[in-house]
């Protein structure tokens, strides 16, 4: 396990023994050691300790996982929970509040404008649950990110990230490949005076990850799960 000096994760506050009992969870206290692994293992760059890209690269991995297991607002660490704000692509912006009605991060970060009858993944008809079990399933390994490059420094951090992991797992009825599946994009956080995340926005290409989850073949039981018409799929 990839622990820190205070008994919690390598690359995340706030995941100490401590806070691991007194937090609300949505789904039980997470465990990063799998994903871990799979980043120590897989990442491009390794980051000096104390320097810029080190921060960033651990400021997000801590947001993403509050973000994603986190039940009250009341307990984030890394963001402002009243005014904070998360923009994909520059088109759509959504509060704390409305990341929950969606269904959390998943389907917040595969929105699409695509009609319903083309969507491989639709993520106006996922959960929760749902899209954390799909993803789960398919990464078994976990979705690693690292920071490739750091633009700017705080209040505003902008940085260019890279995100895989191995298709080791069914998705959405098609087998699994085991093929490497990594996607590109760039961010930025706004961060307010008291150093808390107030605002979010990632730039990227939903379809550099799809595309690389629907190569694997369809089973005889799953064929009908494919949209009909799915440019994946021709």
């Amino acid at each position: 396990m990839a622990i820190s000096a205070d008994g919690g994760d390598k690359y995340r506050s706030y995941l100490t023994p401590e806070d691991l009992n007194t937090t609300q969870w949505i789904a039980g206290p997470p465990n990063y050691d799998v994903v871990n692994k799979l980043f120590e293992e897989g990442r491009t760059k390794i980051w000096p300790a104390g320097s810029l890209e080190e921060y960033v690269q651990n400021l997000v991995k801590t947001w993403e996982m509050e973000l994603v297991h986190k039940a009250n607002p009341n307990d984030y660490k890394t963001l402002e929970a009243e005014n904070f704000v998360l923009g994909i692509n520059g088109k759509k912006y959504f509060s704390l509040k409305q990341v929950g009605e969606v269904g959390g991060s998943y389907n917040v970060f595969l929105q699409t404008s695509l009609p319903p009858s083309l969507r491989f993944y639709n993520p106006d008809e996922e959960t929760y649950d749902s899209s954390q079990t799909a993803f789960k399933q398919v990464f078994p390994r976990g979705f690693a990110f690292e920071i490739l490059q750091v633009y700017s420094g705080p209040p505003v951090i902008s940085y260019k990230f890279r995100h895989w992991g191995y298709m080791e797992g069914p998705f959405k009825g098609l087998a699994p490949t085991g093929d490497l599946v990594e996607f590109f994009g760039t961010a930025t956080f706004e961060l307010n005076e008291d150093s808390k995340v107030v605002k979010v926005e990632f730039f990227y290409d939903r379809g550099e990850l799809l595309a690389g989850l629907v190569k694997g073949k369809a089973s005889d039981e799953s064929t009908g799960n494919a949209p009909s018409g799915c440019p994946f799929m021709a």
